[in-house]
């Protein structure tokens, strides 16, 4: 798209005055609940009522004040009342027939109905004979998933608790959303950092000038967070948006923030992957034109050198000029060049998601961020630098005081010390996360990770609780293939997801509305604490995790069950939690009652407000005195070079950022191939929710819509609504055409999340991942490269298959 001057230079410059913010929508220390005894609880989207009438749930909403609404926060009804609910335990045919078979049928083979003891006695046995035979490493227990919110019913750590119970585990490293970025970020800044607080929004909108939104849909993800939204995030943007302040979104995809800012944002649309040439354009531009901060380079930065000898052409004799830039990701080169003017000449915070780092060479995409905005000298400043959690569980908003919640551990607490020395193993091995598919593939089989040689585990039973991996890994299909090794897999759910239907055995558990718990609300500002009231009976058959591993670990040794529960029930823990909070709440002058009144009273806490953490600055200690504040990098300073991965001699992530071109992108597609993106959903939380009637604000001919360009469409023979095959050599998908010109030309997005449902070779719900490369970011950090896959397109014209997605699989008796 092209950018006029008054696009880019609407306020930059300009006085932004003072903005004397510190919380965007005020509450009272106590949160009223609502009349009519509706039940307040939370969830990923937020704290919540939820309304009952004869023993169902009938409606649920927001109990926080909010000026954008947030979807997701209507679902309730349909998380516990769905009939993709997993309603009995359930074992394959096969397998009840022939324990500890590998036969090649898991997915295609009936299941039968069991009681619980015979499903827990059955595992007991397999896992026992398992362990005995192949030892600790052989256990995958690595589950891993957004799971629901609570401080106690955490399905994973419930798991690897009862593991480690058992005598240890082969478990994981890293995580699907920030893998790159997480394991390279240490070497460059000496800290994960795209998990940190950032820089806090009162800062930004009374300091910043510029915002540059770099592949990051807010409007989307702050829906959620990892413990609770707090529901700040969206109202700290709806004011940046009321501020009038310059904002740049680069994205391929128009997404629902760039509509939401509509005309007072500018959108410029890279080609898919190309981030990091756009941003030596932009360097190569402050360089040419001596607007890089040399005094800032030289004080804080190690390495610039090195990188400036690439980016001049002097290493590789490619010059990285604006015009090289533009040849890449499609942006004209005016534009990379005012956008370099612009940076350089105002406040500029840079904001960067996570998509960008979900690319084959990923750990390339942060690295640079941070090289430029090094090369702005801004990091430390008030509302200049970057920050890489604007997106994610309500970062920028300011830290509050008071009591936060523990929560339970992997870990039996006690010790030795307490007599419960057989029950403190840990994991014995670990995996990168995203490399499950090749450690089944590959038992025994070296690989590198950051540096050293690994050895992949001999995995001979998966337990996974609390996750949908067979919709958040790549490639589905060799996935599926690789899930038939295994002598055993274990699946604890809700629903009748496709990894509870390639398990063996299938245990069904509670929803968070079935069972009491706590959190907190928003993982930076811990500002609200919140009683996750149970509000329905657990439906069906459906058990705690909690009391499930309870009832195993008595099988492992008698008096296993008070090991594994500490001597406590369920309140009895949340107690126990709720009651350290209080403790330090009171420490830091924040009111909070006994526990018993707290949980009769139905409210929520809000914690106190301070003044130091509203104007938190990140870095800014550093910058005022990089030796006494030292980073935990060699060299104590932002390597922009780093001798470390020089050492490590990986060909896929040299020593500084760099432009390495993906084996999957625009510019190694034929003349009919498409670049796939893989954004986040607005109205789900990656696949959860898919059942849900929400599903009606987005499906396309009851599937999962695919954004094409008019033009792309136009060449397809593909009309707005139209059935449409999507497919490469991985395989291919059944989607509903949505027509518009607010994605790049060459790139189609599909959201990821949605529920595969494959039958004769297509998935008929539209899967992403069935057609994403399982391949690593690169050797150093192994992660998911989700968004580096190349498609064909064209309308399907054969007859729709019938949508079996969430319907329970064939069940019959034994």
């Amino acid at each position: 798209m092209r950018l006029t001057r008054r696009d880019f230079i609407k306020t930059a410059g300009a006085a932004t005055g003072t903005l004397a913010i510190t919380s965007a929508i005020p509450m009272p220390a106590w949160a009223e609940g609502p009349a009519g005894g509706a039940i307040l609880t939370a969830g990923r989207w937020g704290a919540m009522y939820v309304e009952v009438k004869d023993g169902k749930i009938v409606s649920s909403k927001g109990a926080l004040p909010k000026t954008v609404p947030n979807s997701l926060q209507q679902t309730a009804p349909d998380q516990v009342h769905t009939t993709a609910r997993i309603k009995y335990p359930m074992v394959r045919k096969s397998y009840l027939e022939n324990p500890g078979k590998a036969d090649g049928k898991r997915g295609n083979d009936p299941f039968v109905r069991v009681s619980w003891d015979q499903a827990l006695k059955l595992i007991h046995e397999q896992h026992s004979r398992i362990r005995s035979s192949y030892g600790p490493s052989s256990i995958f227990a690595g589950s891993y998933g957004w799971r629901s919110s609570g401080v106690l019913h955490k399905a994973q750590t419930l798991l690897q608790r009862y593991m480690s119970m058992a005598g240890g585990y082969a478990g994981h490293t890293g995580d699907y959303s920030t893998g790159a970025a997480q394991v390279i970020l240490p070497y460059v800044l000496g800290s994960v950092e795209v998990y940190e607080q950032p820089t806090t929004w009162p800062m930004i909108l009374e300091h910043s000038q510029v915002v540059v939104l770099w592949g990051m849909n807010p409007l989307n993800t702050l829906k959620i967070a990892w413990s609770s939204t707090d529901e700040q995030g969206l109202e700290y943007f709806h004011l940046l948006k009321k501020s009038g302040k310059s904002v740049i979104a680069i994205d391929p995809m128009r997404s629902e923030t760039i509509e939401f800012f509509g005309d007072s944002a500018t959108w410029i649309a890279p080609n898919m992957g190309t981030d990091v040439a756009m941003m030596l354009g932009i360097a190569h531009t402050l360089v040419k034109k001596g607007l890089h901060d040399k005094a800032f380079l030289d004080k804080y930065t190690t390495g610039y050198p090195q990188f400036e000898e690439y980016l001049l052409g002097k290493t590789d004799k490619v010059e990285k000029t604006a015009a090289w830039a533009a040849d890449i990701s499609g942006v004209p080169a005016e534009q990379i060049e005012k956008l370099a003017d612009i940076f350089a000449a105002n406040k500029t915070m840079l904001m960067a998601g996570w998509g960008i780092q979900r690319q084959q060479y990923g750990e390339q995409r942060h690295w640079m961020l941070v090289t430029l905005a090094a090369m702005l000298g801004q990091i430390g400043t008030e509302g200049g630098g970057f920050g890489f959690t604007y997106h994610y569980s309500n970062g920028g908003n300011p830290t509050r005081v008071g009591g936060v919640l523990p929560a339970i551990s992997a870990q039996i607490a006690g010790g030795s010390s307490a007599g419960n020395d057989w029950a403190v193993s840990d994991a014995v091995t670990s995996i990168p996360v995203a490399r499950i598919v090749e450690a089944l593939e590959n038992p025994g089989g070296k690989y590198q990770h950051n540096g050293k040689e690994q050895t992949f585990p001999d995995i001979k039973m998966i337990w996974w609780a609390g996750g949908g991996n067979f919709t958040h890994h790549q490639d589905t299909n060799r996935l599926i293939k690789a899930w038939q090794k295994p002598e055993l897999v274990v699946i604890s759910e809700s629903y009748w997801t496709a990894a509870a239907k390639h398990a063996d055995i299938v245990l069904p558990i509670t929803t968070s509305f079935e069972r009491n718990d706590l959190t907190m609300t928003g993982d930076y500002s811990n500002q609200h604490l919140v009683p996750m009231k149970q509000a329905v009976p657990p439906q069906f058959e459906s058990r705690n995790d909690f009391d499930v591993f309870a009832d195993l670990a008595e099988m492992l040794k008698a008096g296993g069950k008070a090991v594994y529960t500490e001597g406590k029930d369920e309140m009895g823990w949340l107690k126990q939690f709720y009651d350290e909070a209080q403790k330090a709440g009171r420490a830091q002058r924040v009111a909070m009652p006994q526990f018993n009144a707290f949980w009769q009273q139905n409210k929520l806490i809000e914690m106190r407000k301070n003044e130091k953490n509203e104007k938190y600055v990140r870095y800014a200690e550093f910058r005022s005195d990089p030796v006494m504040n030292a980073l935990g990098t060699p060299s104590g300073k932002i390597e922009i070079y780093s001798k470390t991965i020089e050492g490590f001699n990986y060909k896929d992530c040299p020593p500084h950022a760099t432009w390495l071109a993906p084996d999957e992108w625009k510019g190694s597609a034929d003349k009919d191939q498409l670049q796939l993106l893989t954004a986040h959903p607005a109205h789900r939380l990656h696949s959860q929710l898919n059942y849900a009637a929400l599903r009606k604000e987005y499906a396309v001919a009851d599937r999962e819509p695919v954004t094409i360009h008019p033009e792309d469409a136009k060449a397809r023979g593909i009309a707005d609504g139209d059935l449409v095959r999507v497919w490469n050599a991985r395989g291919q998908v059944l989607v509903g055409a949505r027509v518009s010109d607010g994605i790049k030309q060459g790139v189609i997005c599909i959201h990821e999340g949605a529920w595969p449902d494959i039958e004769n070779g297509i998935c008929k719900n539209g899967g992403a991942n069935v057609l994403t490369a399982d391949i690593p970011t690169s050797r150093l950090a192994n992660g998911c490269a989700g968004n580096t896959s190349l498609v064909y397109a064209e309308k399907y014209k054969g007859e729709a298959p019938k949508l079996t997605a969430f319907e329970e699989p064939p069940i019959v008796t034994a």
